[in-house]
């Protein structure tokens, strides 16, 4: 971490390889600490601090690998970024909620502070590489070892953390590296985006296929079921964009923005979507 007498901030611990979900050592955290609701991604009710009634005794799934077609679609397309492992096997050194049932509520809300600040580490890591601009990279590296020290340190500080605050400095911080970004796709002269094609726009079913989308700004669009096969998304801005079935296939994702494993578990794809180096096809793209 950095020194006090130090002018640069130490290089970050958490890359994106360490923020990926370890279910081997979590504590089935995602499927205790949160509830959901009967609805197309999920069949049946379940509150918050319960336990799956898919949960085996030792923390994995039983129906693991017919979540989809027993209407689980829900539970594939969750990602802990790696806070749950964090908060199981640190934060509480390796001891169950079972096994100590008295920190069964510090544990789940522990869990659902660091899965935010995992989140936000996500991101930053790809601003601090995607900025040509080394104060702005610099900026996102003191962010980054803001956070890790959050998520690091006492139990007692996470739980009083002011994760609004840390949203907001993390929020403009990406906005300032996506205009950035955007802008040197955008310079080259292109008029091709139409004024639909904007901040938490509604697309849902829109038809854009085979369409040259780079450098536009898509962050928090709705693209439930969009055609996107075949389209150019380099530069775009998809910073919690809804994919949910959106068709991908063939689309060239491989240098747009904030893309995550959740997002494209949410689409459809094959093996001609290009996606970021450090994402995953999803088994069901696979399986078509």
């Amino acid at each position: 971490m950095t020194s006090a007498n130090s002018l640069e901030p130490s290089t970050p611990a958490l890359d994106r390889p360490a923020l990926r979900p370890d279910c081997g050592n979590c504590f089935a955290l995602c499927c205790t600490a949160f509830g959901f609701t009967r609805s197309a991604d999920f069949p049946v009710d379940k509150p918050a601090g319960s336990p799956c009634h898919n949960l085996a005794p030792d923390f994995s799934c039983t129906i693991h690998d017919s979540l989809r077609p027993r209407g689980f679609g829900g539970c594939t397309v969750f990602d802990c970024f790696g806070a749950g492992q964090n908060v199981s096997q640190g934060l509480f050194a390796g001891k169950s909620w079972i096994e100590n049932p008295d920190s069964k509520s510090e544990m789940f809300s522990a869990f659902a502070a660091a899965r935010q600040l995992h989140e936000m580490l996500w991101y930053l890591v790809e601003a601090q590489t995607r900025t040509f601009d080394p104060d702005a990279s610099r900026r996102a590296a003191e962010l980054r070892n803001t956070i890790e020290q959050a998520a690091g340190g006492e139990l007692s500080d996470l739980l009083s953390l002011d994760l609004q605050d840390l949203h907001s400095q993390v929020r403009s911080m990406l906005i300032e590296v996506s205009e950035e970004v955007r802008a040197s796709y955008l310079a080259v002269g292109d008029d091709h985006l139409d004024s639909a094609l904007k901040p938490g726009a509604d697309l849902m079913g829109k038809n854009l296929r085979s369409r040259r989308l780079c450098g536009a700004n898509l962050r928090g669009a709705y693209l439930i079921a969009a055609d996107l096969r075949a389209s150019d998304l380099s530069g775009v801005d998809l910073l919690g964009a809804d994919f949910r079935d959106a068709r991908l296939d063939g689309a060239d994702l491989s240098k747009a923005l904030y893309v995550t494993q959740p997002q494209l578990n949410a689409a459809k794809g094959n093996h001609a979507t290009s996606l970021p180096s450090d994402l995953e096809m999803p088994s069901h793209w696979q399986n078509g």
